[in-house]
């Protein structure tokens, strides 16, 4: 069965990270680091289980736009932003055995240095081709 494991975060948390200016200075100038080799470290230990199909990370969320109708008009605007800050970070794709095993893989993005998006992180199943559950 095929999981999307979704990270959040938010304009100020990356950047923080990447030293702009607008958000609050990272805890340390080591944190950047520390959170890019534990998410390659992460990423890693799925690849070598087997387990992972794809994982990618999001450019800031001020690059972003959003685009949707508003009376029968496209309205495009920047950034994702809906009703809150926080927005999609990163996903990782990956095939296991269940949502139990999904869950744990998840739960372990838990322990990745830096903020702690309150979001959380979000496991979803994906639906194959012929729109049930990919098995």
């Amino acid at each position: 069965m095929k999981y999307l494991i979704a990270t959040y975060g938010s304009q100020r948390d990356h950047d923080a990270l990447s030293g702009r200016e607008g958000g609050p200075p990272a805890a340390s100038a080591e944190e950047p680091a520390a959170i890019g080799g534990f998410l390659a470290e992460f990423t890693a230990a799925l690849a070598d289980s087997g387990e992972l199909v794809d994982a990618q990370g999001l450019a800031a969320p001020a690059l972003a736009r959003r685009v949707r109708l508003q009376e029968g008009a496209r309205v495009v605007t920047d950034g994702p932003f809906a009703e809150t800050e926080e927005v999609l970070a990163g996903y990782w794709i990956v095939e296991c055995a269940d949502l139990e095993r999904a869950t744990e893989i998840a739960a372990r993005l838990n322990e990745c240095p830096g903020p702690v998006p309150e979001a959380g992180t979000v496991i979803w199943p994906v639906l194959g081709a012929d729109g049930g559950l990919d098995d």
